[in-house]
């Protein structure tokens, strides 16, 4: 056995269907990029642009999509030389294995996926006859593809959220059902791992920040427009010299998320002394803008070559294809799809 196939599996896809914004960086891309320069794990990113399909029929955003977040995990350090960072579409047995999935996978197992149930709740909830009005195949189907893309590479486990833990374990139904049918382990049976210490950053209004309640604030805006987006952060009506909760705060939250044990500490003194809403987003605007300046410069460099990001995301799709072509001859040949000679 080789040295990497005894290293953990680790996959994480991110849909590219938006700008990534502080949330997704706090929630997922810094502790993503921290294990890709674990050497003891072999870490699988990939954009997840066949997934972004499914909700996204807009061609030109998907594009957009797709270079603003490779530039954005590549300009906040990825390790490619030890991850392996491709696009999804660029590996044409994940949609093959889709298919060969869908053929042992129950319609009852999809019919009780989260998302599809949910759209079904949301037709019924608008009086219409037709409970599957609007739903696409796509939607439907998707934790197959989602499926196809962790058994591809037998992922050990797979960084999710709490309501991402549903597709794991039909992932893991579909691989035990492949392996019982075609009487071999063909498959490792993935296992969801849930970081209950990633934090879910608050938003301009308060919620989660989330592109769905256009309450976001993106990754890499000038630093003009940082400060504009930081001073419309919500806070309440508390004058300068009243003492104010930091727990409660999404101003607070959103430094604390960048800043360390001891800076935080710091500013918990000065809410507690009753610094004013002026002054303390004005902190928060100047220590995010010096943290974030050096990788903006780096994202901007990388956007404006286009060329270079094409060229490491072929370099990766070709290591994964090099894992994801003989497992596809091995499964062809299991499932009676094998060449004659």
């Amino acid at each position: 056995m080789s040295a990497a196939s005894e290293k953990t599996r680790v996959l994480t896809g991110i849909t590219t269907t938006g700008t990534p914004h502080l949330g997704n960086y706090v929630g997922a891309i810094k502790p993503a990029i921290e294990a890709s320069q674990d050497p003891n794990v072999q870490s699988y990113y990939f954009l997840a642009d066949l997934h972004a399909l499914i909700k996204c029929q807009d061609p030109r955003r998907v594009q957009e999509s797709r270079l603003e977040i490779a530039a954005t995990w590549l300009a906040l350090g990825l390790d490619t030389d030890n991850a392996i960072f491709y696009r999804q579409s660029d590996i044409p047995e994940i949609p093959e294995l889709t298919w060969m999935l869908s053929c042992v996978c129950a319609k009852g197992l999809m019919n009780r996926a989260h998302a599809y149930k949910a759209a079904v709740a949301e037709n019924e909830a608008a009086g219409n006859q037709d409970p599957d009005k609007g739903i696409t195949m796509g939607l439907f189907g998707y934790p197959v593809l989602m499926a196809a893309d962790i058994l591809m590479f037998n992922a050990n486990r797979v960084p999710v959220g709490r309501d991402q833990i549903q597709h794991i374990e039909m992932a893991r139904d579909m691989a035990g059902r492949f392996n019982h049918l075609y009487k071999g382990q063909y498959f490792t049976l993935p296992e969801a791992a849930v970081d209950e210490k990633v934090e879910v950053l608050g938003g301009l209004d308060g919620r989660k920040m989330s592109k769905s309640y256009n309450n976001t604030i993106p990754l890499f805006v000038s630093a003009k427009k940082l400060q504009k987006l930081v001073r419309k952060i919500k806070t309440n009506s508390l004058e300068p010299g009243e003492p104010k909760d930091p727990d409660t705060c999404t101003l607070f939250q959103i430094y604390s998320a960048f800043a360390t044990v001891e800076e935080s500490a710091a500013m918990r003194d000065e809410y507690a002394n009753g610094i004013g809403w002026g002054e303390a987003k004005n902190r928060v605007f100047e220590y995010l803008d010096e943290h974030l300046r050096e990788p903006r410069e780096r994202y901007q460099a990388l956007m404006e070559d286009p060329g270079h990001i094409e060229q490491v995301l072929l370099k990766g799709a070709e290591r994964a294809r090099a894992e994801a072509a003989p497992l596809m001859d091995r499964l062809r040949q299991a499932a009676g799809l094998g060449r004659f000679v």
